[in-house]
C-alpha cells in the first residue's frame, strides 16, 4: 500500500499482446509469486504492472479455488444478496477486515490464451474475483469496509476471529 500504482484504474490489455513472451512470463511470475506468499489471487497492479490482468486459485480438499487467469474482467453483480465476511491481501499484509461483497456475480474475461470466458460464481469464489478486480480499478480492500470495527492485525485476527477450518481471505 502506498505505490501509486495500486490507486489507478489499469486499462484493457490489447488481445494481441496476451500472447506475448513478456505477458505469458508475468502470468507464470505472478502464479508463483502469490503461491510464495500463500495468496489465493494477486493482481498485477501489485506487482507494479498497471495491466488489467490477475491471478487466483488455492488448493482446498473442502472446495478450494481452480488456478485462473482473468484479463479484461468485467463483474455483474446477480441480484442483490451481499455477505459480509473477511478479507486480507498481500499489499496490504497482516491487516484483516469484514467486507461485504454480491454473493453471486457474472463474469466476463479473456483467459491467458486470449479466450473469451463467461462464467458465474458464488460464495468464496465470487469474493475472491471482486477482491483482485478490485485491485484493477485502483480499488483497496479497506476502501469496501463498511466499518473499521473489524480492522484488526492477523495476529489478533487469528487470536479472536479466526475459527477452525474458516479463511482468512
Amino acid at each position: 500500500m502506498g505505490h501509486p500504482v495500486l490507486r489507478r484504474r489499469t486499462p484493457p490489455l490489447d488481445p494481441a499482446d496476451i500472447g506475448s513472451p513478456a505477458v505469458q512470463q508475468l502470468i507464470d511470475d505472478m502464479f508463483e509469486t502469490m503461491n510464495e506468499y500463500a495468496g489465493i489471487g494477486l493482481a498485477a497492479p501489485q506487482v507494479h504492472e498497471s495491466l488489467r490482468l490477475f491471478v487466483a486459485g488455492v488448493d482446498d480438499p473442502d472446495g478450494g479455488l481452480p488456478p485462473m487467469v482473468m484479463i479484461n474482467p468485467e463483474i455483474e453483480p446477480l441480484g442483490l444478496a451481499e455477505e459480509e465476511d473477511w478479507e486480507g491481501c498481500l499489499s496490504i499484509p497482516d491487516l484483516r477486515g469484514r467486507v461485504p461483497r454480491a454473493t453471486e456475480i457474472r463474469v466476463r474475461c479473456l483467459d491467458r490464451h486470449g479466450t473469451p470466458q463467461r462464467m458465474t460464481a458464488k460464495g468464496f469464489a465470487a469474493r475472491v474475483i471482486q477482491h483482485e478486480t478490485d485491485h484493477l480499478d485502483g480499488v483497496l480492500f479497506l476502501d469496501r469496509m463498511g466499518s473499521f470495527d473489524s480492522l484488526t492485525f492477523l495476529t489478533e485476527y487469528d487470536r479472536y476471529w479466526h475459527k477452525d477450518g474458516e479463511s482468512g481471505g
